[in-house]
C-alpha cells in the first residue's frame, strides 16, 4: 500500500508541476500580448501589402488625362497608355470638385487669386459651389492653406509644378477627379 501511495503522489507531483507550467505559459502570452499595443489573442494574420502613393489610382480613366485625388491631394499627369509623366502633392482650395470627368475650359498666365495673391500658369476645369475650380502656383512661391472661411477653387502647387501642369493641361485636356 505504501508503494501504491508513493506511485500516486509522484503522478499528482509530476500532474501539478505540468498544470503550473502550462499555467505559467498562458500568463507569459497573456502578458506578451498585453505589452504590445494592438495586439490580441487572435492568430496574426499577414499584413496588406502597403499602397504606394505615387502610383496612378484605379478606375482614374484612359487616355491623355490629369488625374486629381482629392484625398491624397496629389495630381498624376499622364500620357499615352497610361505612362505618367510627372505626379505631385497639391495643396486644395476650400471648395472642391465632385469625383468625375472635366476638361480644361480656360487657362490663364498669371492673374490675381481669390485669396488676393498674385497667381501664375492657372488651369481652370469646373466650378462648385459658384466657385471656379482649378490648379495654379502662387508666384512668390507660397503653399499656405487657404482660410476655411472664404470660399476659394484654387488647387495650389510649387511653381515648378505649375509649369508642368501649363504645359501638359491646355484647353480641353481631360480632368479626372477621383476620391
Amino acid at each position: 500500500m505504501a508503494r501504491s501511495s508513493g506511485i500516486v503522489a509522484g503522478l499528482t507531483a509530476t500532474a501539478l508541476v505540468g498544470v503550473c507550467f502550462l499555467a505559467y505559459q498562458a500568463q507569459a502570452s497573456v502578458s506578451d500580448a498585453k505589452a504590445k499595443p494592438g495586439a490580441s489573442a487572435a492568430p496574426a494574420k499577414t499584413p496588406a501589402k502597403p499602397v504606394d502613393p505615387l502610383l496612378l489610382p484605379a478606375n482614374s480613366g484612359a487616355g491623355v488625362r490629369v488625374v486629381y485625388a482629392l484625398e491624397s491631394r496629389r495630381v498624376w499627369l499622364v500620357e499615352a497608355r497610361n505612362k505618367v509623366s510627372k505626379t505631385f502633392e497639391v495643396l486644395p482650395s476650400t471648395v472642391h470638385p465632385k469625383p468625375g470627368q472635366y476638361a480644361v475650359t480656360s487657362r490663364s498666365g498669371q492673374v490675381p487669386g481669390s485669396d488676393g495673391l498674385t497667381i501664375e500658369h492657372v488651369v481652370r476645369f469646373t466650378k462648385a459651389d459658384g466657385v471656379t475650380i482649378g490648379f495654379s502656383a502662387a508666384v512668390d512661391g507660397s503653399m499656405k492653406a487657404p482660410d476655411p472661411k472664404k470660399k476659394t477653387g484654387g488647387v495650389r502647387m510649387t511653381r515648378e509644378n505649375g509649369k508642368a501642369m501649363w504645359s501638359f493641361a491646355t484647353v480641353g485636356t481631360k480632368i479626372v477627379v477621383v476620391p
